[in-house]
């Protein structure tokens, strides 16, 4: 029974990921798909360089809270099994996903549905603001920190991929030192926040190769004639 009730958190956080903002947002203004337009990325950069500020920043703003509600909802799930349910009863597995571990699991899985969206045709985003919620709503303290770096480097750079991809490598080195220094180290949390990075690093691949071949695009960089953008 807990098996099923993990298993459906991780569905439903899955089905709230994969509620492509973007794609609503583009379609209510302009009637087409964001995926046709700039640099045919789901997402809240894209969003900026075709439709402005505003829509892009509504973007962010709900993509980031796919992920902060997809880990309240497991939060709210797991404190109800716990209380429910003796914890020396549960067998060791069922220690696994619960006491305080679902949210990791629900976080993944809501930046999975942003990445590959089941309602529309697996073709989402790169993840990094549901990412974000995810990290700020697990773990605040070092997700403000990488978030902060992260757009220091954006900023001065004005590459949104290189900041994405260094907060891609920074959160998981970052919150494994946190909670060895804090004594409350949490296999599942770090191996959740590898393999957020390890996927957000996946999804910027092509930036990766623009970065090393110095064509990526930087922010507020009009594109020129027959070139893609990031």
């Amino acid at each position: 029974m807990l098996y099923m009730i993990a298993l459906l958190v991780c569905l439903v956080s899955y089905a709230l990921g994969s509620i492509s903002n973007s794609i609503l947002i583009a379609k209510r203004i302009s009637g087409k798909d964001i995926r046709q337009e700039g640099s045919g990325n789901a997402g809240a950069t894209n969003m900026l360089r075709v439709h402005g500020k505003k829509p892009a920043i509504l973007t962010l703003v709900l993509d980031a809270l796919k992920g902060v509600l997809a880990v309240l909802l497991a939060m709210l799930v797991d404190w109800i099994v716990v209380k429910n349910t003796d914890m020396f009863t549960r067998s060791v597995q069922e220690q696994f996903l619960f006491g305080g571990n679902l949210k990791y699991y629900a976080g993944f899985f809501a930046v999975v549905g942003h990445d590959y969206p089941v309602f529309f045709r697996f073709r989402g985003g790169k993840g990094v603001a549901t990412s974000l919620g995810v990290v700020l709503a697990t773990n605040w303290q070092v997700g403000l920190i990488v978030a902060v770096i992260a757009i220091l480097i954006m900023v001065i750079s004005r590459y949104v991929s290189l900041g994405s991809i260094c907060a891609g490598i920074l959160y998981p080195c970052g919150l494994a030192a946190y909670l060895v220094g804090s004594d409350s180290w949490n296999g599942v949390a770090v191996v959740s926040a590898a393999l957020l990075g390890i996927l957000l690093i996946y999804k910027h691949r092509t930036n990766i190769i623009r970065l090393r071949a110095g064509t990526e695009s930087k922010l507020f960089q009009k594109k020129n004639k027959g070139e893609k953008q990031s």
